[in-house]
């Protein structure tokens, strides 16, 4: 009898508390503190609200950006090639230009191949991706301490499967900030 007064009594407070309503708003405000040591929560003159209105990518990085050409990183080739292809030439410019306007961030190339052929020759494949993606974005400037390379051949793929769509996703380099 007392187990279940109070399984009932558990069961009631549980329903009590789901059945509470909050209202959703669609805009967040968030509290800029900055490096201030006290700020009161009703001084809302360094609020900012995102996700509303027009300007509402005005506080997100260009990296975060889903409309920028920094949104992609990952690059794809043709079977046995290094060439970069036309359709990633403005990723790689906008990249490395991003790269000269912010000296401080460094990024790594990571060079890829599908497993057809050796481990060694798909090894020297995906450095000379790297490589080539390096090249075309050290024109626009950036220090080459702000770019690394590095091959992983075959030992890293996306698909798995041992077919041409498989191997066309698993031919690529990676931009990893």
């Amino acid at each position: 009898m007392i187990i279940r007064m109070i399984y009932f009594v558990t069961l009631t407070a549980v329903l009590a508390a789901c059945g509470s309503t909050t209202e959703k708003t669609d805009a967040t405000t968030v509290e800029d503190r900055g490096n201030t040591a006290s700020t009161s929560e009703s001084d809302s003159s360094n609020a900012r609200t995102f996700g509303t209105g027009t300007d509402a990518r005005a506080g997100m990085s260009a990296l975060d950006d889903p409309t920028s050409p920094l949104s992609v990183r990952i690059l794809y080739f043709d079977y046995d090639s290094s060439e970069i292809l036309p359709a990633y030439r403005e990723v790689l410019e906008a990249h490395g230009n991003y790269l000269v306007q912010n000296p401080n961030i460094t990024i790594s190339l990571e060079g890829h191949a599908d497993e057809r052929g050796s481990r060694e020759y798909n090894l020297a494949l995906g450095e000379r991706r790297s490589q080539s993606a390096k090249r075309l974005m050290m024109l626009l400037g950036p220090a080459s301490s702000q770019i690394s390379s590095t091959s992983y051949g075959e030992e890293r793929p996306i698909a798995e499967g041992h077919d041409d769509e498989s191997w066309s996703q698993n031919r690529r380099v990676e931009i990893i900030y």
